[in-house]
């Protein structure tokens, strides 16, 4: 899992960050609201764990603007307040889960796993993009009028760039969930940007509108407008 981790206390975020990177997660810690807020809201994660006291922006409040912008990752909130009003203040706002510290982690990692198992909401099958729409079961991409044929691996990148549409996704991420090579020792980034180069060359070259765009440093993004 990519899960974002936006802790300010150092103990406990490299307890977490530790936790769950010995489960195979990939995690990345923000120490203030600001910081947390950007990440949540330009990148691809998962499952966020968020607290709600936070230098800056209180977690509150981030959870309010990334759900305002259709944000789908799960956010488990992980806080000290423990009142039945915080909780449901908390639920109400967006998140799918809510643990009070002190805390086991065993409890965390459960919390998770459950997370995950509720499915994901965008497992949509029928992803649209402006004039782009792909369709997951004939596995047929069109855009306005036009059919594009598009190889077995290029449909699969398409697919997962569409479920995230509108946040940034990292080579790591491609290499991991596309091309399921987390593990491997050699870096997958030549031939991710080949199939992107070819996926461009198809779905973006022949029309005026361009929708995949690459974000210097970081990955990629499909949305409409400027990057």
């Amino acid at each position: 899992m990519n899960i974002l981790v936006i802790e300010d206390e150092p103990k406990v975020a490299r307890a977490i960050r530790q936790g769950l990177e010995s489960e195979g997660s990939q995690v990345n810690v923000a120490a203030t609201g600001e910081e947390g807020y950007f990440l949540a809201a330009t990148h691809a994660f998962d499952l966020i764990v968020l607290d709600l006291m936070l230098p800056g922006r209180d977690g509150l409040e981030i959870l309010h603007a990334i759900r305002q912008q259709r944000c789908a990752a799960r956010v488990l909130i992980l806080t000290a307040r423990d009142t039945v009003e915080d909780r449901v203040l908390g639920l109400d706002a967006g998140a799918d889960d809510y643990l009070v510290k002190p805390f086991a982690f065993p409890e965390l990692l459960a919390r998770i796993r459950a997370l995950t198992r509720r499915g994901r909401p965008e497992q949509v099958l029928r992803l649209r993009l402006a004039d782009l729409e792909l369709d997951c079961v004939t596995r047929k991409v069109t855009r306005g009028s036009r059919e594009i044929e598009l190889t077995a691996r290029e449909f699969e990148l398409l697919e997962y760039l569409l479920r995230y549409q509108g946040h940034v996704v990292s080579r790591e991420m491609l290499a991991r969930d596309v091309w399921k090579a987390a593990d491997r020792a050699t870096p997958l980034d030549n031939v991710i940007d080949v199939h992107i180069a070819r996926l461009r060359q198809k779905m973006d070259a022949p029309f005026k509108k361009k929708l995949l765009k690459t974000i210097r440093g970081v990955g990629f993004v499909v949305k409409e407008g400027e990057a």
